[in-house]
């Protein structure tokens, strides 16, 4: 089952000291970053849920 994404509850979006923003830390490819722009991230490839308590619920 595909969970749906949302990037602000991802492990890969994190904060850029650099550039003073939170920015995906996954190297996306031209048609990954247009849907990652424009705020189609339902899809994510490479979502990854920062809820560490996830596995447990499911077990319960």
């Amino acid at each position: 089952m595909a969970e749906a994404s949302n990037c602000e509850m991802c492990n890969n979006f994190v904060y850029d000291d650099e550039d003073e923003c939170y920015v995906c830390d996954m190297d996306l490819d031209e048609d990954d970053m247009v849907r990652f722009l424009m705020g189609n991230t339902a899809s994510c490839p490479y979502y990854q849920s920062n809820d560490e308590y996830l596995i447990v619920r499911h077990q319960m």
